[in-house]
């Protein structure tokens, strides 16, 4: 279970059940388990304390920006 965290202000932002090694490069949304501190205005994740774009909101998946979220925790294997 992944803590995705806002790279400018370090608030927590959501719970992210990331499966398999390597990069987190999309969070699909049913894998999300608990919401912080996000806003979704016109289909971009924003965090809601510094309103900094973490990512952008395609169908069933949000595509995140590499350089706007930090993340702590332990992926798990297939």
């Amino acid at each position: 279970m992944l803590t995705i965290k806002c790279a400018k202000c370090k608030s927590k932002l959501f719970k992210y059940k990331k499966v398999g090694k390597g990069k987190v490069l999309r969070c699909y949304k049913d894998r999300i388990t608990r919401v912080y501190n996000v806003k979704i205005k016109e289909q971009r994740l924003i965090c809601s304390n510094c309103n900094n774009v973490v990512g952008e909101e395609i169908s069933d998946y949000i595509k995140m920006d590499r350089d706007a979220f930090t993340y702590s925790g332990r992926k798990i294997r297939k």
